[in-house]
């Protein structure tokens, strides 16, 4: 039997971690619990969890400035809860690092199925990981994660590596919202069209020259997303 996958559940909030720590454990996760965001540095540095759900607002050192302080070196998929839902707050958790983004207050069974897909790899992108893909002006290790575009590094969340690997795999193709959503986030994400966009926004911002006019990932109005091969790629 593989050994239960790790859990860091960081929020000031004593009842919230102990729901978060009853409801994990009972689902076969290994759970510890951090008051805070100094502590959970602590506890990330000496127990390597797999996943970290962290509260946004914390004293002394908040949720997106933890985000940036683990993503200076890991890639361990990151859920962020807050009681502020709108998107300008959103896109600043994501942009920060986070994987994901929950709303309080919040299903735990909702909550469950986003811990599954943060922890879920795109099959695509680990099948045969040692081949790099290359296309154009852009080039993708799946066994290092690192991407170039060109010739420049560019630094990704799991998430978005995840989003552009499966367009990029899949380029010249119109993705409809709900393909793109049901490889990457699973079958309980396929109405989120609109959480789809925000994470799609963040990917562009990083390997778009411009992008206000992306000349990569092309919207298709009310169908999907295309990743485009350049002319002479």
């Amino acid at each position: 039997m593989s050994e239960p996958q790790k859990v860091l559940v960081v929020d000031d909030e004593p009842q919230i971690t102990r729901v978060l720590r009853h409801s994990l454990t009972a689902h076969r996760y290994d759970v510890r619990t951090a008051a805070d965001a100094l502590s959970a540095l602590d506890t990330f540095r000496d127990w390597h969890p797999d996943l970290i759900i962290t509260d946004l607002q914390m004293p002394e050192m908040d949720g997106i400035e933890l985000c940036r302080e683990i993503r200076k070196v890991s890639t361990l998929p990151i859920i962020v809860l807050s009681v502020r839902g709108e998107e300008k707050t959103k896109v600043q958790a994501l942009d920060a690092g986070a994987d994901d983004y929950v709303t309080k207050p919040f299903g735990i069974d909702e909550l469950l199925a986003r811990v599954r897909a943060a922890l879920r790899r795109l099959p695509d992108v680990h099948e045969d990981s040692e081949s790099i893909l290359e296309d154009g002006d852009f080039r993708i290790d799946p066994s290092t994660r690192d991407v170039t575009v060109n010739g420049e590094s560019v630094h990704l969340t799991p998430k978005e590596f995840d989003l552009l690997v499966f367009l990029f795999r899949n380029r010249n193709k119109v993705m409809t919202h709900r393909s793109i959503l049901t490889a990457i986030w699973g079958g309980n994400f396929t109405e989120q069209t609109e959480y789809l966009r925000v994470f799609v926004g963040q990917l562009r911002k990083k390997v778009e020259e411009d992008p206000s006019q992306p000349k990569y990932i092309r919207t298709e109005p009310w169908v999907g997303y295309r990743f485009l091969t350049q002319p002479g790629s």
